[in-house]
């Protein structure tokens, strides 16, 4: 009988995939992915893409054993007794091959990286072996070779580069393992039916460009000093010649940069070769609202937009092989992205979370709101791996922020401090911030305010309002009470307790009210999602305190335009209790904020500074050091765990009662249909919030408590409160 790789699932109607078919179609794919990864690599792309599709070929040699065969022909949910990874890492690791990055990769597929300081004690001949199962796969190996050699006697071989290359960065590792493991899950899915492959469609940035060009020419403007300014950073950005390949983007607020650098980006692809442009945003809700932006500015006709521009809201991993084909994957030629999704996938080293990476080398990156984008603590290892990409898989980066933390120049960030080319000269930048200096003035609060004080002071403003807060906990509380007191009708709410399609109804009302000048009377309240990146403006801004740059940021969404010849944004403390909550990690840099206003003015020249307290407070620069010397000792696990820049676990939930059923039954949904009606919960709260798993779909669950479309799944979780702390009312 022919060997197999895959069971058959005879209650859908689907045969088994032999151990030929699967083989050939991993190592197509994988090469593939290794030459459009390696055309962008500086080292030996040849033995890369070789050592690739080694580790391809032999992946799944263990699945010769006759255990194996006997499980994989009687059942598709039994566990194969032997572990099939080992007979591939023994050939691989064999005197006919001795190609260390193929076994590494093959080892890694299920398991992912491992820790090489661990590996390096390991006695001779042990190393990503599998002590268990060692003397086994030694005595058969010559029978599964000969097994597999007979299954693909009519198989073009993968070319011959041997041994693999050596002294491979972390990064080069972890994009190699990418390009194995998505064409593993891939050619699985495609079996199986859930997916097919993807259409990787050309960049095409100059004709782009021209699309680009064409719509900011269409924008209206006012014939004001804002209008001529953001004209002014376009035209620069569009056609100033720049050498470097990573730079600084400091443009105030309300300058234009999402057009403007998206223009530099594309420029930068049609004249270096790149074949993707990935936009990096700290939070969902600005996802929202550029993707729109650049649906409307960059799509030719006749292509589908959700194809061209990809939204990548939040986390969509999947390990167990009915979920994978509902991962959401760099394809596109233009990937918009949240910070966590990015900068996690960069330090990741578990399959799933790893397997997109192979599509970033060769791309124009924009990391946008960059003050925001990570906790400070992080950044030192991130900038490694972005230097990392630039110079190894010629990237071209760009970091921008209205308020840019220029944490490159601190040797507690880089060694040695490094200076950036700036996006924007001098005299543009400058004539930007000498118009911002003109719209705002910041005032502090003395007292702790509980819910009551704080409507009550931010009632007496003018509106319409901006109230936001630390925590999804003390958002919706406020947003509730406000709607109690005053009518559902004198509050918006908006943060990740909304699912991204509720975000972006609740964002169209909120833009469509402040059109209306005659509607005032009304408050938006939200998390720090909505205080970077959005192109909203309020009349009067109160933010609990957080960090010089959230106030800062916060701001920007306050008297935009300029309308009024001037505004207030207050800074406040709460006090807190069952709803109103505190968030631990803005505790640092609250007291550092606190110095600040203390002090005198507050303003972007002091972000840096801000920065390089925040990383010396509260044992933040040990943490950087423990990621730095981890990433150097090759401790893929240790990394990925302490590079974390949400720090809690979390779990994808349906909120929709129809989608959640279509997963149960094994309906066709696609990855952006999960990523539209799902939230993130974080795990140590799934019995507490009652979340239910969908049968066959890891990681994925359903919603079972009150969410709509105000509050969010907050409804319920403050309902659950209102039960803990008043009793239930019958």
């Amino acid at each position: 009988m022919e060997p197999l790789a895959h069971s058959a699932r005879p209650r859908h109607g689907i045969l088994a995939q032999t151990y030929a078919e699967h083989v050939k179609g991993v190592v197509s794919r994988a090469l593939l992915n290794a030459q459009r990864a390696s055309a962008f690599y500086t080292g030996d792309a040849r033995r890369f893409v070789a050592s690739v599709g080694l580790g391809a070929e032999y992946h799944d040699l263990g699945k010769m054993d006759p255990a194996n065969q006997d499980t994989l022909r009687r059942s598709s949910t039994e566990k194969l007794p032997v572990n099939h990874v080992d007979a591939g890492v023994a050939q691989l690791f064999s005197e006919a091959m001795r190609d260390s990055l193929a076994a590494t990769i093959a080892y890694a597929h299920h398991i992912g990286l491992p820790d090489f300081l661990d590996q390096s004690q390991m006695r001779p001949g042990f190393v990503l072996r599998d002590p268990d199962t060692k003397s086994l796969t030694d005595a058969r190996l010559m029978d599964y070779l000969d097994l597999h050699q007979r299954a693909l006697a009519d198989t073009a071989k993968p070319p011959a580069e041997r041994p693999g290359p050596p002294g491979l960065s972390p990064s080069a590792l972890r994009v190699a393992l990418s390009c194995l493991v998505d064409a593993d899950h891939q050619d699985t899915a495609v079996h199986y039916g859930n997916a097919a492959d993807p259409h990787v469609m050309p960049l095409d940035p100059v004709r782009r460009l021209e699309l680009l060009d064409r719509y900011v020419e269409s924008l209206p403007g006012d014939g004001g000093e804002r209008h001529a300014i953001r004209k002014a950073v376009y035209k620069t950005c569009r056609t100033r010649t720049i050498t470097d390949t990573i730079l600084a983007c400091d443009s105030p607020v309300g300058s234009g940069k999402t057009t403007a650098v998206m223009a530099h980006l594309l420029k930068m692809a049609g004249e270096r070769g790149l074949r993707r442009v990935f936009v990096v945003l700290p939070y969902t809700n600005i996802i929202n609202q550029s993707v729109k932006t650049y649906r409307r500015a960059l799509v030719k006709s006749a292509e589908d937009p959700e194809t061209v521009v990809a939204a990548h809201h939040h986390r969509a991993e999947f390990a167990a092989p009915d979920s994978r084909h509902l991962a959401l994957l760099w394809y596109a030629p233009i990937v918009v992205t949240t910070a966590v999704q990015f900068f996690e996938t960069l330090a990741g080293n578990y399959p799933s979370a790893i397997r997109k990476l192979h599509n970033l080398p060769g791309s124009a990156v924009f990391i946008d709101e960059a003050h925001a984008a990570l906790p400070a603590h992080l950044w030192p290892q991130a900038w490694r791996w972005l230097r990392e990409f630039e110079r190894e898989w010629r990237c071209h980066v760009v970091l921008g922020s209205g308020s840019l933390s220029r944490f490159w120049e601190l040797e507690e960030f880089s060694s040695p401090p490094a200076r950036l080319a700036e996006l924007v000269p001098a005299d543009v930048r400058d004539r930007s911030y000498s118009h911002e200096q003109q719209r705002l003035v910041y005032a502090s609060c003395a007292d702790r305010l509980d819910v009551g004080a704080l409507l009550a002071r931010v009632q007496k403003c003018q509106g319409p309002r901006l109230v936001i807060l630390n925590t999804v906990y003390s958002a919706a509380t406020v947003a509730r009470e406000i709607a109690v007191r005053n009518g559902r009708t004198t509050v918006e709410h908006l943060s990740t307790a909304l699912c991204p399609r509720d975000r972006e109804t609740t964002l169209a009302a909120v833009e469509g009210r402040l059109k209306n000048k005659g509607d005032t009377d009304w408050a938006l309240v939200g998390t720090s999602c909505i205080e970077s990146g959005l192109d909203l403006s309020f009349r009067t801004g109160w933010r609990e305190r957080a960090s010089l740059n959230s106030l800062l940021q916060s701001a920007g969404r306050v008297n935009r335009e300029g309308e009024a010849r001037t505004a207030k944004v207050w800074d406040f403390e709460l006090r807190y209790d069952a709803y109103l909550r505190p968030h631990p990690e803005f505790e640092a840099s609250a007291r550092i904020l606190a110095d600040f206003l203390a002090a005198g003015p507050v303003g972007p020249d002091l972000c840096t500074e801000a920065m390089r307290r925040e990383v010396r407070a509260g044992g933040l620069a040990r943490l950087a050091s423990e990621i730095k010397k981890a990433e150097e000792n090759r401790s893929f696990p240790e990394v990925a765990r302490k590079f974390r820049v949400i720090t809690e676990d979390t779990v994808t939930a349906v909120v929709d009662e129809g989608l959640a059923q279509r997963l149960a039954q094994h309906e066709r949904v696609t990855a952006t249909e999960l990523q539209r009606l799902s939230v993130q919960i974080r795990r140590y709260r799934e019995g507490e919030y009652a979340l239910n798993p969908i049968p066959g779909h890891e990681d994925v669950y359903a919603w079972t408590l009150k969410y709509d479309a105000f509050l969010g799944y907050m409804a319920g979780v403050l309902d659950v409160l209102d039960f803990r702390n008043r009793g239930a009312v019958i």
